[in-house]
């Protein structure tokens, strides 16, 4: 009798030494790993809802630019929770299944479709550098909101006088400091290279004003084909003519800028900053008007004559600025003469100061 309890305690003893060993079954390692696994699922959930945060922000800058609509920003909004809440649920799913597969398995355990999920960002220890779970690369993350292009106000205005040929612009018969011009237009201006803001390409559209104001009780006159200054029968209290000219600039902007980077977005700004912008124009004249203030008998008198001074038609010139910030010193400088079918060609040249409000 004794014998037999002997023998069935040992029984019982191997048994429980059996059921320990199966509890322990899973490799010691694999443990490890397992809870790494467990670990990274509520990094998943974090990291997911840093990224739907970053996309939301990007949708309200563009919604503050004007550049959607609030019905559009809400169905985008809803685009990018919908498609992070179903990266959670899949990057779970993958965590989970490599949990089981751990569980499952020995130490070592790896099958060919192992290495295809490593491919889409999964990992289980093993090779130097390499992260247990689901890793989430920079294709995952929500691009920075780049701006390329922008848009400004352009003003410009200062001395305005001409060229004519043969002669120096000391001997010019127009009063320096009287004959002015005026500009205003929009401007866009674009980076011409994705990783670099060092050139820029400036375009637009603008309204010039050219003024000229003759010397010596002069104004002109129209004698068939040709526009002459003459001198005018009664005293002159004020003699000017203007020619409007809807143009089209395009410049090359060259200088520094300071790259800014936000968490949804970077910039190029060129506030204080030293530019150079060159290039030309072309247009066309969409009128000229000479003013005409005199008395006669006492009378106060004020012509306006709108037509018949054969100003050109189409318009063009070379431009330049060298700006620090957001003025400039200005120049232009028609290439198109003043009047057709003349003698001697005058062209219009303007120099001032010229602001862009970007």
């Amino acid at each position: 009798m004794q014998t037999i309890t002997n023998y069935l305690a040992l029984i019982v003893l191997c048994l429980c030494v059996q059921l320990i060993n199966a509890q322990d079954s899973i490799p010691k390692v694999n443990k490890e790993k397992i809870e790494t696994l467990k670990e990274f699922k509520e990094q998943i959930n974090t990291e997911e809802r840093e990224f739907l945060k970053v996309e939301v922000e990007a949708i309200n800058m563009r919604l503050e630019k004007g550049e959607i609509t609030n019905t559009e920003a809400e169905a985008l909004k809803q685009e990018v929770a919908k498609k992070r809440a179903l990266n959670i649920e899949n990057r779970i799913a993958i965590i989970n299944n490599k949990i089981a597969l751990l569980e499952r398995n020995e130490e070592g355990y790896q099958t060919q479709n192992d290495e295809d999920l490593s491919k889409i960002g999964v990992s289980i220890g093993g090779e130097e550098g390499s992260f247990a779970g689901v890793k989430i690369n920079s294709k995952n993350k929500p691009k920075k909101y780049d701006k390329r292009t922008t848009s400004d106000l352009v003003l410009a205005f200062g001395l305005n006088n001409a060229i004519i040929e043969g002669e120096n612009l000391d001997d010019s018969p127009y009063k320096f400091g009287g004959s002015r011009f005026f500009e205003i237009g929009w401007a866009w201006k674009t980076r011409v290279f994705k990783n670099s803001n060092f050139l820029r390409l400036k375009y637009g559209y603008s309204l010039q004003i050219n003024g000229l104001k003759p010397k010596d009780n002069m104004y002109f006159v129209k004698q068939d084909n040709l526009t002459v200054l003459e001198e005018f029968p009664y005293d002159l209290k004020k003699s000017k003519l203007s020619i409007t000219n809807l143009v089209f600039p395009v410049h090359f902007e060259i200088g520094p800028s300071k790259k800014i980077e936000k968490d949804t977005y970077f910039r190029y700004s060129t506030d204080k900053q030293f530019k150079l912008g060159f290039g030309g124009y072309a247009g066309f004249n969409i009128g000229t008007r000479q003013k005409l203030k005199y008395k006669l008998d006492g009378e106060r008198i004020k012509e306006k004559q709108k037509r018949g001074l054969n100003t050109t038609d189409l318009v063009y010139g070379l431009s330049s600025y060298i700006a620090f910030g957001n003025a400039a010193l200005y120049v232009k400088y028609d290439l198109s003469p003043i009047f057709k079918d003349q003698l001697i060609d005058q062209n219009n040249i303007s120099i001032g100061v010229r602001f862009d409000m970007d």
